[in-house]
């Protein structure tokens, strides 16, 4: 190695070591912290230049490993099971942005077909690492909306994987018809790659991991891992496609087998490293002598990322059957652009789809968003209440059951927030001993469901004062959160620790991380989750009514030996993706019998075979919980059943008929 050489290196590392660890600390991107060594390092800036073609090719291997870790978490089969939430949400998101932005660029500011799909393209990524992060730091990584946006832009990883195809050839043609013959010619190449990664992976990769193992050597396996991602590069690019989208067919065969884990904590510190060079390489391109000229149209094109992104992702998600508050939350999170974004650009850049100066707009108008997102996420709730009208604690227009002026006649009663798992377990208790309670939800399907069954159970955010006034907070003995949202948790604190400093409030959380903070905010007690936690949940909320110490004693005695059996009654609704449901476990669902079905003057034992049970009855508005067996069924009885989701298809469908 020569001394300019070393010299160059020892550059980079030091300014990287020192400019990452400063980032570190303050908490902010890390992917930031190499764009700015980029910057510093680069050829438009004062001082030392690095040699930018041996950075750029240094840094593709770092998209290459990066779209070798997206196929390993995203499988045939776990895109398959994903197509109903997050493929449908993530690619009507990536699609509709990346046409919505590119149609603007296309005939309001008239550049050319190409140069508007990249600048689409980039728009609709997303940055995973800043979302989560600051979702972490201000505790609503386990919101419904933070749950959401995390795992929308973690598949905009995998929609970028067709941009890999179709933006080189943009950059190489010339007229509309050898467009469209390069894109016929190129999907045909990535569906031919496709078939023999995944033919040759599944006959040739499995037994060669297998035989690798055996050997017990790290060395060998990392040696293979590394093998197999450049080799499959290799083989793309030799069709004339990119060397990433061979590494991404090779990770998905991977991530079907026992070694999917072991592999990609092989891979991950090469990844790591040679993607700190590739956004060090962007960082080289950033111009800032050019900024004085271009600055108002930076301004227009992260306004332009952030509204349209922010407009679109709401829609998306409220069609999906999603409440308006935590649409707008979603939208809000997933306006920042991504890193990603920077690796379509870098792509575009480098095969003349997208010229230097409108490169260098898009390149500052995504690190603005990047520098803007913070301030949107951490006042998401805040946005999101002022973009959405009030939320009404009354049921969602078309959910038979109880009404809304039935609660406002509640008295010493107990609000349970959020009716998932937990929060039916405890409702179930509560009903039990004949305590009155009534409980907020945001999940339509499951609050239909709950009233089907006569529960009462409302639609409404429980974070929401109006809301909580509503259902008669001022006169409740007790308050019980039953979601895992911490950060609705500290809302819901705040206004009942204001308005009733008095009044009793159990809340819920997944581990022990925010059981001091709760406890300060002003709970009562905070359970950490598991089926032990539900059943404290349970027995504390019966003491803290004055159900004698004894009855709850055996209460719990009973549930132990019942394998918990009263803690697994449960509504699915819609929360299985992203929240606590799993989905093979059993589970309540509520049959409405036709009026004049075949059933009628049948007994329940008819039904309470293959592992059914019959948990309640509902009559004309009566519930009778655990019918006996011998009651005869009629036309309209609306029966909740308990079982598995196999042995519950089969007995709807043998009473609907």
């Amino acid at each position: 190695m020569s001394e300019q050489a070393l010299v160059h290196l020892l550059l980079l590392l030091g300014t990287g070591v020192a400019v990452v660890f400063c980032f570190q600390r303050l908490r902010i991107p890390t992917s930031l912290a190499y764009l700015l060594v980029g910057l510093i390092l680069g050829p438009h800036t004062a001082g030392p230049a690095l040699q930018t073609a041996t950075v750029q090719a240094l840094a593709e291997f770092g998209i290459v490993f990066l779209l070798f870790t997206v196929g390993l978490n995203y499988s045939l089969p776990q895109i398959h099971a994903l197509r109903n939430t997050v493929l449908s949400l993530g690619t009507a998101q990536v699609g509709l942005t990346t046409l919505v932005v590119g149609l603007l660029a296309y005939f309001v500011l008239g550049l050319p077909a190409a140069t508007a799909f990249v600048i689409g393209a980039v728009f609709a990524q997303s940055s995973t690492t800043v979302i989560s992060n600051q979702l972490i730091a201000q505790g609503e990584e386990n919101s419904r909306h933070g749950r959401l946006g995390v795992a929308m832009s973690v598949f905009q990883d995998v929609t970028a994987v067709p941009l890999l195809i179709l933006i080189p050839v943009f950059g190489a043609a010339a007229g509309f018809t050898t467009v469209l013959g390069d894109i016929a010619l190129a999907l045909a190449k990535a569906v031919l790659a496709f078939v023999v990664v995944l033919y040759g992976g599944r006959w040739l990769l499995r037994p060669l991991f297998h035989y690798v193992a055996g050997q017990r050597s790290p060395e060998l396996f990392t040696l293979t891992v590394l093998l197999v991602s450049l080799a499959a590069g290799w083989a793309t690019s030799k069709l004339g496609l990119s060397m990433a989208f061979g590494a991404f067919l090779a990770g998905m065969m991977l991530g079907e087998t026992e070694f999917r884990h072991q592999v990609e904590a092989t891979i991950r510190p090469f990844r790591d490293v040679l993607l700190g060079l590739f956004f060090v390489g962007v960082g080289m391109l950033i111009d800032p002598m050019v900024l004085p000229g271009i600055w108002h149209w930076v301004l227009t094109g992260t306004a332009v990322l952030l509204l349209s992104k922010i407009l679109l992702v709401a829609q998306i998600v409220r069609w999906s059957g999603v409440d308006p508050p935590t649409a707008w939350s979603t939208a809000l999170l997933l306006a920042v652009g991504g890193e990603f974004g920077f690796a379509v650009l870098s792509i575009a850049l480098g095969d003349g789809a997208i010229d230097s100066h409108t490169g260098q707009i898009v390149l500052y108008s995504v690190l603005l968003s990047i520098i803007v997102a913070p301030f949107l996420i951490r006042y998401n709730h805040a946005i999101a209440t002022w973009l959405s009208p009030a939320v009404s604690a009354a049921v969602k227009p078309g959910v038979p059951g109880a009404s809304a002026e039935q609660a406002d006649k509640l008295d010493g009663h107990v609000v349970i927030c959020g009716y998932g798992r937990m929060g039916q377990s405890v409702g179930n208790f509560l009903e039990e001993e004949g305590i009155p309670y009534v409980a907020l939800d945001l999940d339509s399907d499951r609050v239909r469901e709950a009233h089907l069954a006569g529960e009462p159970v409302f639609y409404g955010d429980a974070s929401d004062g109006s809301v909580l006034d509503a259902v008669g907070i001022a006169r409740a003995r007790l308050v019980v959160i039953g979601h895992n949202d911490i950060a609705a948790a500290r809302r819901i604190l705040h206004y009942v620790r204001r308005q009733r400093p008095e009044l009793p409030v159990m809340v819920r959380t997944i581990d022990e991380t925010h059981v001091e903070e709760l406890r300060a905010a002003g709970a009562t007690e905070v359970i950490p989750e598991t089926l032990e936690a539900s059943l404290m949940v349970a027995s504390t909320t019966l003491l803290l009514l004055d159900v004698p110490l004894v009855r709850v004693v055996q209460k719990v005695r009973e549930q132990r030996n019942s394998h918990y059996r009263l803690l697994r009654e449960s509504f699915a609704g819609h929360s299985g993706l992203f929240g606590e449901m799993v989905e093979r476990q059993d589970r309540l669902r509520t049959v409405v019998l036709p009026a004049r079905s075949a059933n009628a003057g049948q007994p329940l034992a008819s039904v309470m075979n293959d592992g059914i049970v019959v948990t309640a009855l509902v009559r004309e508005g009566v519930r009778r919980l655990n019918p006996d067996a011998q009651t005869l069924m009629a036309g309209e009885d609306i029966l909740v059943l308990f079982g598995s989701p196999e042995d519950l298809d089969r007995a709807e469908r043998a009473l609907l008929r």
